[in-house]
């Protein structure tokens, strides 16, 4: 008994100071709160009310981040004050991943719909506040929002992942985009979708170890694609369940195919991959 509280006693004086995830938490869906109404508890409809959220947010993060040294390159007000002043451009960039959304899914009524029930815009939120956090220097926070909005989503997406413009995920369930993950512009994601690592080796930490997708592609369920090497070029689509581990050329298409021969009960899966440039 006394060695286990004497293990325990040092492990608490050891842990760094860091923020609890409740407040972490509280920080993040008050901040969506204040971007997007539907997910406040109650709209903010008076100005004055707006403001003093608004500054209160930013009163917050800077007590995070100043009660946290540790996590931090530099002075926590004047990073709280650089993070708020890219809110604007944050905001920008999910109003297009809104859109993006939008028009990919025939089956969303209205973007309201779309803030309010899909898990891939929560997830892409998380991970536009996250990303900003992340490139700004700041450790674990990010983390501990897109992991956040994984356990809700069950879409994990790393903060240093680097995802262009008008991003659109559907379905979202079981997505895994990996820290060095380069995505392009109007890009579409369906369910299951893996964009990861060949190599898991601690070594390679500061390698790039996840694929590079170029603008323009669409990504099927169940796709899996490897390596840091990996290049999806502009313009592909990527079919459902297909494994790769090598780059592809603009203007292809890629996709798994099992065939029957003659009369035969053997089955052969092969890729099939068509360029139409």
């Amino acid at each position: 008994m006394d060695s286990l509280i004497d293990q325990l006693h040092a492990a608490h004086n050891k842990c760094p100071e860091c923020p609890s995830p409740k407040v972490i938490k509280r920080f993040f869906e008050e901040l969506l709160g204040v971007l997007f109404p539907e997910h406040a508890n109650e709209p903010l409809k008076e100005r004055g009310n707006l403001e003093m959220k608004y500054f209160d947010l930013l009163v917050q993060l800077k007590g995070i981040l100043t009660k946290n040294p540790n996590l931090i390159t530099g002075d926590g007000e004047k990073l709280a004050d650089k993070f708020f002043s890219s809110l604007g451009n944050i905001y920008q960039l999910l109003l297009e991943d809104l859109d993006a959304m939008y028009a990919g899914d025939p089956a969303a009524k209205s973007k309201t719909e779309i803030v309010r029930c899909y898990p891939g815009f929560y997830a892409v939120c998380a991970y536009r506040i996250a990303h900003q956090l992340y490139t700004m220097g700041i450790s674990l926070i990010p983390r501990m929002i897109t992991e956040y909005a994984h356990s809700k989503t069950g879409v994990d997406i790393h903060p240093g992942a680097k995802i262009g413009r008008f991003f659109c995920i559907d379905h979202a369930t079981g997505i895994v985009i990996g820290e060095t993950t380069e995505v392009g512009d109007n890009v579409k994601i369906y369910q299951g979708v893996t964009l990861g690592a060949l190599s898991v080796k601690k070594e390679d930490a500061d390698k790039k170890r996840h694929p590079t997708i170029e603008d323009n592609v669409v990504i099927y369920a169940g796709a899996t694609i490897l390596g840091g090497n990996t290049v999806i070029g502009k313009d592909s689509v990527v079919g459902g369940n297909v494994w790769l581990t090598k780059s592809i050329p603009p203007n292809s298409k890629i996709y798994y195919q099992t065939k029957i021969y003659d009369g035969s009960t053997n089955l052969t899966d092969f890729y099939v991959l068509k360029n139409e440039a």
